[in-house]
């Protein structure tokens, strides 16, 4: 109790001085947690090359500006606005590096277009073999591709994507999942439907993608622990993750009616 009145002083503190560099820095060494937190969420899913100490120097360009740029008369809690810019300011900087390899970007395209165009065919969520055969190659290696992909998803659900039909409104898909104790951060911002779209999408997943994706980004288990609970590696884990984002995208973007993909 003592530590939040503390914190809550510093900030009065730093309303008032805005340019004082102390004070900032004792924001900056109050939330550091927050950055070793994303970056450890963001860092779980990359190659092995990938060094977190560099995420959370990222992450730190993110904190320091969520400190300066905050806004507290918005009536949004400090934590929910910095993890959102601390979590940017990661995916700008590994986007801006390029590391992805553009076989790996063109295979997750195809496969987004197999699913959404068999979908609409058989009208339910087609299976590995299915998806396999559709993209003309066999099991294990779409297996091997979903294991590729998942290296390059970086916060697939974080990202903000553009829901067909909705008007042009984007909003991340995390933001679907509901948390009761989570103020509201978007306000008054005309997004009810698009939630209500990327929510139904959510909802008709395989049941083991959809218990994926809720204890991932819901319950923050990580890999590993979806794996136990689920008896299954965590590398398998990982396929059945990326494979729910690749049929929400396929599904949210409309590919069969954009791109008019046989049914």
């Amino acid at each position: 109790m003592a530590e939040a009145e503390d914190t809550q002083s510093l900030w009065r503190e730093y309303r008032v001085n805005k340019g004082d560099k102390a004070l900032r820095d004792r924001l900056i060494l109050t939330y550091a947690p927050l950055v070793k937190y994303v970056a450890g969420r963001l860092g779980s899913g990359l190659p092995a090359h990938v060094d977190e100490g560099d995420l959370v120097s990222y992450g730190l360009l993110g904190l320091i500006g969520a400190i300066e740029r905050y806004e507290p008369d918005r009536d949004v809690k400090f934590e929910t606005y910095a993890i959102a810019r601390i979590k940017g300011a990661i995916i700008d900087e590994l986007r801006a590096m390029d590391w992805v390899p553009r076989s790996v970007r063109s295979r997750a395209r195809e496969i987004e277009r197999a699913i959404a165009a068999l979908e609409a065919k058989l009208g339910r969520a087609p299976t590995d073999e299915e998806i396999a055969d559709k993209v003309g190659i066999s099991t294990a290696e779409l297996e091997g591709n979903l294991t590729e992909i998942s290296r390059s998803s970086i916060a697939a659900l974080d990202e903000l994507w553009t829901v067909s039909g909705s008007g042009g409104d984007q909003i991340a898909l995390i933001d679907t999942i509901e948390d009761a104790d989570a103020p509201d951060p978007q306000g008054s911002l005309t997004v009810t439907e698009t939630k209500e779209a990327i929510a139904d999408a959510i909802a008709r997943l395989p049941e083991r993608e959809k218990l994926v994706v809720t204890l991932y980004y819901y319950e923050e288990l990580t890999l590993r622990e979806i794996g136990e609970v689920l008896g299954v590696t965590e590398s398998r884990v990982s396929q059945l993750h990326t494979k729910a984002i690749l049929r929400l995208k396929a599904r949210l973007a409309g590919y069969p009616a954009r791109e008019g993909l046989e049914a």
